[in-house]
Protein backbone atom coordinates (compact mmCIF):
# COMPACT_ATOMS: atom_id res chain seq x y z
CA UNK A 1 0.00 0.00 0.00
CA UNK A 2 2.87 2.31 0.63
CA UNK A 3 4.49 1.99 -2.53
CA UNK A 4 1.64 2.10 -4.36
CA UNK A 5 1.54 5.57 -2.41
CA UNK A 6 4.68 6.53 -3.29
CA UNK A 7 4.90 5.69 -6.56
CA UNK A 8 1.74 7.13 -7.38
CA UNK A 9 3.17 10.47 -5.86
CA UNK A 10 6.37 10.15 -7.25
CA UNK A 11 4.34 9.72 -10.88
CA UNK A 12 2.69 13.22 -10.26
CA UNK A 13 5.57 14.91 -9.58
CA UNK A 14 6.94 13.62 -12.89
CA UNK A 15 4.13 15.00 -14.68
CA UNK A 16 4.30 18.06 -13.27
CA UNK A 17 8.02 18.05 -13.92
CA UNK A 18 7.12 17.01 -17.45
CA UNK A 19 4.06 20.11 -17.50
CA UNK A 20 6.62 22.96 -16.52
CA UNK A 21 9.55 21.69 -18.74
CA UNK A 22 6.61 21.75 -21.33
CA UNK A 23 5.38 25.00 -20.58
CA UNK A 24 9.25 26.45 -20.57
CA UNK A 25 10.15 25.09 -23.80
CA UNK A 26 7.10 26.23 -25.05
CA UNK A 27 7.15 30.25 -24.05
CA UNK A 28 10.67 30.51 -26.73
CA UNK A 29 9.51 28.16 -29.26
CA UNK A 30 6.16 29.89 -29.13
CA UNK A 31 8.38 33.14 -29.34
CA UNK A 32 9.93 32.01 -32.67
CA UNK A 33 6.53 30.93 -33.96
CA UNK A 34 5.44 34.05 -33.58
CA UNK A 35 8.37 36.26 -35.19
CA UNK A 36 8.22 33.71 -38.05
CA UNK A 37 4.51 34.47 -38.99
CA UNK A 38 5.02 38.07 -37.66
CA UNK A 39 7.98 38.56 -40.38
CA UNK A 40 6.21 36.85 -43.15
CA UNK A 41 2.80 38.98 -42.31
CA UNK A 42 4.45 42.62 -42.41
CA UNK A 43 6.02 42.26 -45.97
CA UNK A 44 5.18 44.27 -48.02
CA UNK A 45 3.93 42.53 -50.88
CA UNK A 46 1.07 40.54 -52.60
CA UNK A 47 -0.68 38.25 -50.15
CA UNK A 48 0.30 39.67 -46.90
CA UNK A 49 -1.56 41.48 -44.53
CA UNK A 50 0.47 44.40 -44.18
CA UNK A 51 0.16 45.27 -48.14
CA UNK A 52 -3.17 44.94 -48.07
CA UNK A 53 -3.65 47.92 -45.35
CA UNK A 54 -0.64 49.33 -47.11
CA UNK A 55 -1.95 50.12 -50.74
CA UNK A 56 -5.69 51.20 -49.20
CA UNK A 57 -6.21 52.01 -45.80
CA UNK A 58 -9.22 51.23 -44.25
CA UNK A 59 -9.19 53.68 -41.81
CA UNK A 60 -10.76 56.98 -42.11
CA UNK A 61 -8.46 59.27 -41.79
CA UNK A 62 -9.75 63.15 -41.93
CA UNK A 63 -8.04 66.71 -41.82
CA UNK A 64 -9.09 69.60 -39.66
CA UNK A 65 -8.64 73.21 -40.56
CA UNK A 66 -8.73 75.93 -37.92
CA UNK A 67 -8.11 79.29 -39.69
CA UNK A 68 -6.95 82.55 -37.57
CA UNK A 69 -9.23 85.47 -38.08
CA UNK A 70 -7.22 88.97 -37.43
CA UNK A 71 -9.22 90.94 -35.42
CA UNK A 72 -7.11 94.54 -35.90
CA UNK A 73 -5.51 94.36 -39.35
CA UNK A 74 -5.68 98.25 -39.39
CA UNK A 75 -4.40 98.65 -35.76
CA UNK A 76 -1.66 96.41 -37.05
CA UNK A 77 -0.53 98.07 -40.31
CA UNK A 78 -0.77 101.59 -38.56
CA UNK A 79 0.47 101.17 -35.36
CA UNK A 80 2.62 97.72 -35.50
CA UNK A 81 0.12 96.29 -32.45
CA UNK A 82 0.31 93.15 -31.61
CA UNK A 83 -1.72 90.60 -33.77
CA UNK A 84 -5.08 89.61 -31.89
CA UNK A 85 -6.34 86.55 -33.34
CA UNK A 86 -9.72 84.54 -32.74
CA UNK A 87 -9.89 80.77 -34.69
CA UNK A 88 -12.61 79.90 -36.46
CA UNK A 89 -13.26 76.20 -36.68
CA UNK A 90 -12.70 73.27 -37.82
CA UNK A 91 -13.35 73.06 -41.50
CA UNK A 92 -13.31 69.03 -42.08
CA UNK A 93 -12.34 67.00 -44.82
CA UNK A 94 -11.96 63.49 -45.62
CA UNK A 95 -8.69 62.43 -46.71
CA UNK A 96 -6.29 59.65 -47.62
CA UNK A 97 -8.94 57.73 -48.70
CA UNK A 98 -7.41 56.50 -52.24
CA UNK A 99 -5.44 53.82 -53.06
CA UNK A 100 -1.77 54.13 -53.68
CA UNK A 101 -0.85 54.67 -57.54
CA UNK A 102 2.07 53.10 -60.09
CA UNK A 103 3.17 50.19 -57.11
CA UNK A 104 6.03 48.46 -58.81
CA UNK A 105 8.06 46.08 -56.85
CA UNK A 106 11.82 45.31 -57.52
CA UNK A 107 13.30 42.39 -56.68
CA UNK A 108 16.86 43.53 -57.49
CA UNK A 109 16.60 45.60 -54.37
CA UNK A 110 14.05 44.79 -52.50
CA UNK A 111 12.10 47.76 -52.77
CA UNK A 112 8.62 48.96 -53.89
CA UNK A 113 7.68 52.37 -55.18
CA UNK A 114 4.53 53.97 -55.26
CA UNK A 115 2.74 57.39 -55.80
CA UNK A 116 0.45 58.93 -52.95
CA UNK A 117 -2.71 60.50 -54.71
CA UNK A 118 -3.97 63.07 -52.71
CA UNK A 119 -7.88 63.63 -52.17
CA UNK A 120 -10.09 65.72 -50.18
CA UNK A 121 -13.97 65.85 -49.64
CA UNK A 122 -15.37 68.83 -47.54
CA UNK A 123 -17.25 66.88 -44.64
CA UNK A 124 -20.40 69.67 -43.63
CA UNK A 125 -21.47 67.56 -40.81
CA UNK A 126 -18.16 67.78 -38.68
CA UNK A 127 -17.56 71.34 -39.80
CA UNK A 128 -18.82 75.05 -38.41
CA UNK A 129 -19.41 76.51 -41.87
CA UNK A 130 -19.09 76.14 -45.40
CA UNK A 131 -16.22 76.33 -47.73
CA UNK A 132 -17.53 79.73 -49.01
CA UNK A 133 -16.62 81.46 -45.28
CA UNK A 134 -15.02 84.49 -46.05
CA UNK A 135 -12.12 84.28 -43.81
CA UNK A 136 -11.19 80.79 -45.05
CA UNK A 137 -8.07 80.92 -46.87
CA UNK A 138 -7.62 77.71 -48.41
CA UNK A 139 -10.39 75.73 -49.85
CA UNK A 140 -8.37 72.13 -49.57
CA UNK A 141 -10.43 70.45 -51.76
CA UNK A 142 -9.38 72.57 -54.85
CA UNK A 143 -5.61 73.04 -53.77
CA UNK A 144 -5.27 69.10 -52.77
CA UNK A 145 -7.31 67.16 -55.38
CA UNK A 146 -5.42 65.83 -58.48
CA UNK A 147 -2.15 66.04 -56.69
CA UNK A 148 0.00 63.24 -55.52
CA UNK A 149 2.96 62.85 -52.84
CA UNK A 150 6.07 60.94 -54.29
CA UNK A 151 7.04 59.14 -55.61
CA UNK A 152 8.29 56.87 -52.76
CA UNK A 153 10.43 54.23 -53.03
CA UNK A 154 10.60 52.06 -49.94
CA UNK A 155 12.27 48.64 -48.68
CA UNK A 156 9.53 45.72 -48.97
CA UNK A 157 11.18 43.56 -45.73
CA UNK A 158 11.68 40.49 -47.84
CA UNK A 159 15.40 40.26 -47.35
CA UNK A 160 15.73 42.29 -44.04
CA UNK A 161 12.83 42.66 -42.08
CA UNK A 162 14.14 45.72 -39.96
CA UNK A 163 14.35 47.24 -43.01
CA UNK A 164 10.77 47.26 -44.27
CA UNK A 165 8.63 49.93 -44.84
CA UNK A 166 11.84 52.47 -44.71
CA UNK A 167 11.88 55.08 -47.27
CA UNK A 168 15.01 54.54 -49.71
CA UNK A 169 14.08 57.39 -51.96
CA UNK A 170 11.80 60.28 -52.45
CA UNK A 171 11.42 61.74 -56.07
CA UNK A 172 14.36 59.86 -57.05
CA UNK A 173 16.68 61.11 -54.22
CA UNK A 174 17.75 60.39 -50.60
CA UNK A 175 18.44 64.28 -49.60
CA UNK A 176 16.03 67.00 -50.20
CA UNK A 177 18.43 69.83 -51.21
CA UNK A 178 16.63 71.80 -48.41
CA UNK A 179 18.60 71.37 -45.86
CA UNK A 180 22.63 71.21 -44.78
CA UNK A 181 24.34 68.23 -43.38
CA UNK A 182 21.94 65.16 -42.01
CA UNK A 183 19.09 67.42 -41.34
CA UNK A 184 18.81 67.23 -45.54
CA UNK A 185 18.62 63.30 -44.77
CA UNK A 186 15.36 61.11 -45.40
CA UNK A 187 14.75 59.13 -42.56
CA UNK A 188 12.59 56.22 -41.48
CA UNK A 189 9.49 55.44 -42.91
CA UNK A 190 6.05 57.85 -43.85
CA UNK A 191 4.95 57.03 -39.85
CA UNK A 192 2.23 54.83 -41.31
CA UNK A 193 4.04 51.99 -40.32
CA UNK A 194 7.28 50.80 -38.84
CA UNK A 195 9.50 47.78 -38.78
CA UNK A 196 8.22 44.94 -36.18
CA UNK A 197 9.00 44.69 -32.59
CA UNK A 198 9.19 47.92 -31.44
CA UNK A 199 11.21 48.80 -27.94
CA UNK A 200 9.85 51.53 -26.14
CA UNK A 201 13.72 52.48 -25.86
CA UNK A 202 13.62 53.14 -29.51
CA UNK A 203 13.71 56.44 -31.12
CA UNK A 204 11.41 56.26 -34.08
CA UNK A 205 12.09 58.23 -37.31
CA UNK A 206 9.55 59.21 -40.19
CA UNK A 207 10.03 61.38 -43.30
CA UNK A 208 6.88 63.94 -44.02
CA UNK A 209 6.56 65.79 -46.95
CA UNK A 210 4.24 68.43 -45.10
CA UNK A 211 7.12 69.85 -43.35
CA UNK A 212 9.84 68.98 -45.68
CA UNK A 213 11.87 67.21 -43.03
CA UNK A 214 12.23 64.20 -41.19
CA UNK A 215 11.91 64.46 -37.67
CA UNK A 216 11.23 61.79 -34.84
CA UNK A 217 9.14 60.59 -31.66
CA UNK A 218 9.86 58.99 -28.45
CA UNK A 219 7.79 56.61 -25.96
CA UNK A 220 5.49 57.76 -23.88
CA UNK A 221 3.31 55.26 -22.45
CA UNK A 222 1.17 52.46 -23.37
CA UNK A 223 -2.46 53.04 -24.57
CA UNK A 224 -4.99 50.41 -24.42
CA UNK A 225 -6.73 50.65 -28.07
CA UNK A 226 -10.18 49.10 -28.69
CA UNK A 227 -8.59 46.07 -26.45
CA UNK A 228 -5.22 46.10 -28.12
CA UNK A 229 -2.11 47.24 -26.19
CA UNK A 230 -0.09 50.08 -28.11
CA UNK A 231 2.83 52.44 -27.37
CA UNK A 232 2.41 55.87 -27.82
CA UNK A 233 4.94 57.99 -28.55
CA UNK A 234 4.69 61.65 -29.35
CA UNK A 235 7.20 64.30 -31.14
CA UNK A 236 9.60 65.39 -28.10
CA UNK A 237 9.86 69.70 -27.89
CA UNK A 238 13.47 69.02 -28.65
CA UNK A 239 12.69 68.04 -31.92
CA UNK A 240 12.06 71.85 -32.21
CA UNK A 241 14.22 73.33 -29.86
CA UNK A 242 16.82 75.76 -30.69
CA UNK A 243 20.69 74.86 -31.80
CA UNK A 244 21.53 76.49 -28.10
CA UNK A 245 19.36 73.28 -26.18
CA UNK A 246 20.20 70.45 -28.84
CA UNK A 247 22.85 70.96 -31.39
CA UNK A 248 21.30 68.75 -33.73
CA UNK A 249 19.20 71.24 -34.50
CA UNK A 250 22.05 74.17 -35.89
CA UNK A 251 21.32 73.38 -39.61
CA UNK A 252 17.78 73.69 -39.28
CA UNK A 253 18.55 76.89 -38.97
CA UNK A 254 19.06 78.99 -41.95
CA UNK A 255 19.72 82.87 -41.09
CA UNK A 256 20.16 84.80 -38.13
CA UNK A 257 17.89 87.85 -37.89
CA UNK A 258 14.45 86.58 -37.87
CA UNK A 259 15.97 83.40 -35.39
CA UNK A 260 17.91 85.68 -33.07
CA UNK A 261 21.17 84.40 -34.30
CA UNK A 262 19.50 80.73 -34.00
CA UNK A 263 17.98 81.51 -30.04
CA UNK A 264 15.04 81.41 -31.78
CA UNK A 265 12.82 77.60 -31.03
CA UNK A 266 9.74 75.98 -32.59
CA UNK A 267 9.64 77.60 -35.82
CA UNK A 268 10.92 76.42 -38.90
CA UNK A 269 11.40 78.51 -42.06
CA UNK A 270 10.46 76.31 -45.15
CA UNK A 271 10.84 78.85 -47.97
CA UNK A 272 13.48 76.68 -49.62
CA UNK A 273 10.61 74.10 -50.38
CA UNK A 274 7.87 76.28 -50.88
CA UNK A 275 9.42 78.18 -54.23
CA UNK A 276 10.82 81.12 -51.85
CA UNK A 277 7.53 82.36 -50.32
CA UNK A 278 8.32 83.56 -46.48
CA UNK A 279 6.38 80.31 -45.08
CA UNK A 280 7.17 79.19 -41.75
CA UNK A 281 5.76 75.64 -39.94
CA UNK A 282 5.20 75.30 -36.12
CA UNK A 283 3.22 73.14 -33.69
CA UNK A 284 -0.62 74.51 -33.48
CA UNK A 285 -0.27 78.18 -31.48
CA UNK A 286 2.79 77.92 -31.01
CA UNK A 287 3.37 75.14 -28.64
CA UNK A 288 7.00 74.82 -27.55
CA UNK A 289 8.23 77.58 -29.24
CA UNK A 290 9.93 80.71 -27.73
CA UNK A 291 8.34 83.48 -26.38
CA UNK A 292 9.40 85.94 -28.73
CA UNK A 293 7.55 84.22 -31.56
CA UNK A 294 4.37 84.44 -29.70
CA UNK A 295 4.53 87.60 -28.11
CA UNK A 296 3.17 89.34 -30.76
CA UNK A 297 0.27 87.52 -31.26
CA UNK A 298 -3.09 88.09 -28.68
CA UNK A 299 -5.55 84.39 -28.60
CA UNK A 300 -3.06 81.84 -28.69
CA UNK A 301 -3.52 79.23 -26.09
CA UNK A 302 -1.17 75.97 -26.57
CA UNK A 303 -1.49 72.68 -24.59
CA UNK A 304 -0.35 69.38 -25.44
CA UNK A 305 -3.58 67.43 -25.55
CA UNK A 306 -5.04 69.46 -28.26
CA UNK A 307 -1.76 70.90 -29.90
CA UNK A 308 0.84 67.64 -30.00
CA UNK A 309 1.53 65.44 -32.61
CA UNK A 310 1.37 61.49 -31.43
CA UNK A 311 1.33 58.05 -33.22
CA UNK A 312 0.31 55.15 -31.38
CA UNK A 313 1.73 51.85 -32.40
CA UNK A 314 1.00 48.17 -32.64
CA UNK A 315 4.85 46.97 -31.06
CA UNK A 316 4.52 43.35 -32.36
CA UNK A 317 3.63 44.79 -35.97
CA UNK A 318 4.88 48.26 -36.04
CA UNK A 319 1.38 49.46 -37.47
CA UNK A 320 0.49 52.51 -36.52
CA UNK A 321 -2.98 52.20 -35.90
CA UNK A 322 -4.31 55.61 -34.34
CA UNK A 323 -2.44 58.95 -34.66
CA UNK A 324 -3.21 62.79 -34.46
CA UNK A 325 -0.89 64.74 -36.99
CA UNK A 326 -0.83 68.43 -35.39
CA UNK A 327 0.98 71.49 -37.26
CA UNK A 328 0.52 75.49 -38.12
CA UNK A 329 1.39 77.12 -41.39
CA UNK A 330 3.20 80.80 -40.95
CA UNK A 331 3.74 83.78 -42.44
CA UNK A 332 6.33 86.02 -42.20
CA UNK A 333 5.50 89.81 -42.78
CA UNK A 334 7.97 92.30 -42.16
CA UNK A 335 8.29 96.14 -43.08
CA UNK A 336 8.48 96.88 -46.56
CA UNK A 337 8.42 100.25 -48.13
CA UNK A 338 7.47 99.09 -51.70
CA UNK A 339 4.28 97.56 -50.28
CA UNK A 340 1.59 99.78 -49.13
CA UNK A 341 0.30 97.72 -45.99
CA UNK A 342 3.33 97.33 -44.93
CA UNK A 343 5.49 100.26 -45.00
CA UNK A 344 4.82 101.57 -41.60
CA UNK A 345 5.44 98.62 -40.04
CA UNK A 346 8.28 98.33 -37.54
CA UNK A 347 9.02 94.92 -36.36
CA UNK A 348 8.60 91.24 -37.68
CA UNK A 349 5.50 88.91 -37.29
CA UNK A 350 5.49 85.54 -37.95
CA UNK A 351 1.92 85.30 -38.56
CA UNK A 352 -0.38 81.99 -37.99
CA UNK A 353 -2.60 81.72 -40.89
CA UNK A 354 -4.22 78.32 -39.97
CA UNK A 355 -3.51 74.68 -38.27
CA UNK A 356 -4.74 71.35 -39.12
CA UNK A 357 -4.90 68.28 -37.22
CA UNK A 358 -5.07 65.31 -39.19
CA UNK A 359 -6.47 62.00 -37.62
CA UNK A 360 -7.12 58.71 -38.11
CA UNK A 361 -8.17 55.51 -35.99
CA UNK A 362 -8.12 51.90 -36.42
CA UNK A 363 -12.25 50.95 -37.28
CA UNK A 364 -14.24 48.85 -35.28
CA UNK A 365 -13.88 45.75 -37.87
CA UNK A 366 -10.38 46.01 -38.32
CA UNK A 367 -9.99 46.02 -34.50
CA UNK A 368 -11.70 42.92 -34.35
CA UNK A 369 -9.71 41.42 -36.63
CA UNK A 370 -6.31 42.46 -35.33
CA UNK A 371 -7.41 40.93 -32.03
CA UNK A 372 -8.56 37.78 -33.34
CA UNK A 373 -5.57 37.46 -35.92
CA UNK A 374 -2.64 38.81 -34.01
CA UNK A 375 -2.95 39.82 -30.17
CA UNK A 376 -5.59 36.95 -29.62
CA UNK A 377 -3.86 34.20 -30.86
CA UNK A 378 -0.37 35.88 -28.66
CA UNK A 379 -2.33 36.16 -25.59
CA UNK A 380 -4.12 32.60 -26.13
CA UNK A 381 -0.33 31.27 -26.46
CA UNK A 382 0.73 33.01 -23.71
CA UNK A 383 -1.92 32.01 -21.37
CA UNK A 384 -1.06 28.70 -22.12
CA UNK A 385 2.68 28.80 -21.41
CA UNK A 386 2.04 30.04 -17.89
CA UNK A 387 -0.78 27.50 -17.01
CA UNK A 388 1.23 24.71 -18.12
CA UNK A 389 4.48 25.94 -16.16
CA UNK A 390 2.22 27.09 -13.24
CA UNK A 391 0.48 23.50 -12.95
CA UNK A 392 3.38 21.72 -13.65
CA UNK A 393 5.36 23.39 -11.13
CA UNK A 394 2.75 22.98 -8.31
CA UNK A 395 2.11 19.82 -9.02
CA UNK A 396 5.89 18.74 -8.83
CA UNK A 397 6.51 20.69 -5.11
CA UNK A 398 3.13 19.38 -3.95
CA UNK A 399 3.95 15.98 -5.20
CA UNK A 400 7.23 15.77 -3.79
CA UNK A 401 6.30 17.14 -0.43
CA UNK A 402 3.92 14.70 0.14
CA UNK A 403 6.23 12.48 -1.20
CA UNK A 404 8.69 12.92 1.39
CA UNK A 405 6.20 12.90 4.22
CA UNK A 406 4.97 9.86 3.33
CA UNK A 407 8.91 8.73 3.43
CA UNK A 408 9.28 10.06 6.52
CA UNK A 409 6.32 8.39 8.56
CA UNK A 410 7.52 4.88 7.04
CA UNK A 411 10.64 5.04 8.25
CA UNK A 412 9.60 6.46 11.79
Amino acid sequence: MGCDRNCGLIAGAVIGAVLAVFGGILMPVGDLLIQKTIKKQVVLEEGTIAFKNWVKTGTEVYRQFWIFDVQNPQEVMMNSSNIQVKQRGPYTYRVRFLAKENVTQDPEDNTVSFLQPNGAIFEPSLSVGTEADNFTVLNLAVAYNNTADGVYKVFNGKDNISKVAIIDTYKGKRNLSYWESHCDMINGTDAASFPPFVEKSQVLQFFSSDICRSIYAVFESDVNLKGIPVYRFVLPSKAFASPVENPDNYCFCTEKIISKNCTSYGVLDISKCKEGRPVYISLPHFLYASPDVSEPIDGLNPNEEEHRTYLDIEPITGFTLQFAKRLQVNLLVKPSKKIQVLKNLKRNYIVPILWLNETGTIGDEKANMFRSQVTGKINLLGLIEMILLSVGVVMFVAFMISYCACRSKTIK
